[in-house]
């Protein structure tokens, strides 16, 4: 629980510890149950029983689990599972630009999903979402920790390996500010109090992108790969002609590898669409899964947001329990062979 309650008078209270909390649906439950207070007198019973209420709300304090649906027999897992975040640029800005003829040759011949949409405006609450399952923050300069419920803590107790590589990340482990190109509102990672509190699991687990090119050649890629492009090269600062480049000379290498070809899945997404794009929270965005078991040149009509692909993510990986709204989000089993 990440607050305290304090009653004086019969029916005064305050949330003592609101300061850490991150979670938008915290905020208002506890407001209107403030509202409430001042102008009802209550009974103790439902006083607690509001209380209880309140509790059951996650606010990034690692509390209760999440719902959990389980995950459909028919879904595939991998030796190998990799998600690509690029930035900032709506569907209709990259599905059929020539700018990006890397990206959308993959498009055509693997699954896209033609109804995908991020959740919100700005960047770091979609980072939250594909690997927390909660947006956490409306910002973008958020600092603290969160430590509700996150892929690194799942893939461990899972006994899965996992790396976050990240373009122009100053150095191993590496939790601070940001020396661009590096931005640490991309490292959605770098805010886990599981990791805030274990140096060398931190040091192991980000780790500057220059060692993907290494783990790759030395058949050394983790079970689950987060790889994060830096501000130039992601489509936020540079060109789609730019992003698209960086996926040829760097993407291309994996997917023709064997590990991939035997036993590979990869999902290439967009963070947020165009700032002006708020259908569905932040916008229709690109996103394409790459797999020897996808279907080829399939189109999928349904509607998914990030939190399936962190549930597609983990359970592509082996995983059973998955965080947040990842916990009950849609299967994105449709992409994939013989369903």
């Amino acid at each position: 629980m990440c607050f305290g309650v304090i009653f004086t008078g019969g029916h005064e209270w305050e949330d003592n510890r609101m300061d850490g909390c991150r979670n938008l649906e915290m905020r208002l439950l506890v407001f209107l149950m403030r509202s409430f207070l001042e102008n009802h007198r209550l009974s103790g019973s439902l006083v607690l029983l509001l209380c209880c209420a309140v509790a059951s709300v996650s606010c990034g304090g690692g509390g209760g689990s999440s719902p959990q649906m389980p995950v459909p027999a028919s879904q595939p897992t991998f030796a190998h599972v990799a998600v690509v975040v690029l930035e900032n640029h709506s569907y209709g800005e990259v599905i059929g630009n020539s700018s990006m003829p890397y990206l959308n040759s993959l498009a055509q011949q693997y699954g896209l999903a033609g109804q995908f949409y991020a959740n919100a405006h700005p960047s770091l609450p979609n980072y939250f979402m594909l690997t927390v399952g909660k947006t956490e923050t409306t910002v973008d300069n958020l600092t603290g920790t969160v430590s509700d419920d996150n892929a690194a803590r799942e893939l461990t107790k899972a006994g899965k390996s996992w790396k976050c590589y990240i373009e122009a990340l100053p150095s191993a482990g590496y939790m601070g500010a940001d020396v661009y190109p590096y931005v640490r509102q991309h490292n959605p990672f770098s805010f886990f109090s599981d990791l805030q509190s274990n140096t060398p699991a931190a040091a192991n687990g980000l780790v500057p992108f220059t060692q993907f090119a290494a783990d790759l050649g030395n058949n050394a890629l983790p079970q689950y790969s987060f790889i994060v492009p830096d501000m130039m090269d992601d489509g936020h600062d540079g060109t789609l002609a730019q992003a698209d480049a960086w996926l040829q000379q760097n993407i291309a290498p994996l997917i023709s590898s064997t590990a991939f070809q035997s036993s590979g899945l990869l999902i290439i997404t967009f963070d947020e669409g165009d700032q002006a794009d708020t259908t569905n929270g932040g916008g229709q965005v690109a996103t394409i899964i790459v797999s020897p078991k996808a279907k080829k040149g399939y189109v999928s009509k349904s509607l998914y947001q990030h939190q399936s692909t962190l549930r597609l993510m983990l359970a592509a990986s082996g995983v059973t329990t998955f965080p947040g709204a990842a916990g009950t989000a849609a299967d994105m089993t449709e992409f994939f062979t013989g369903n």
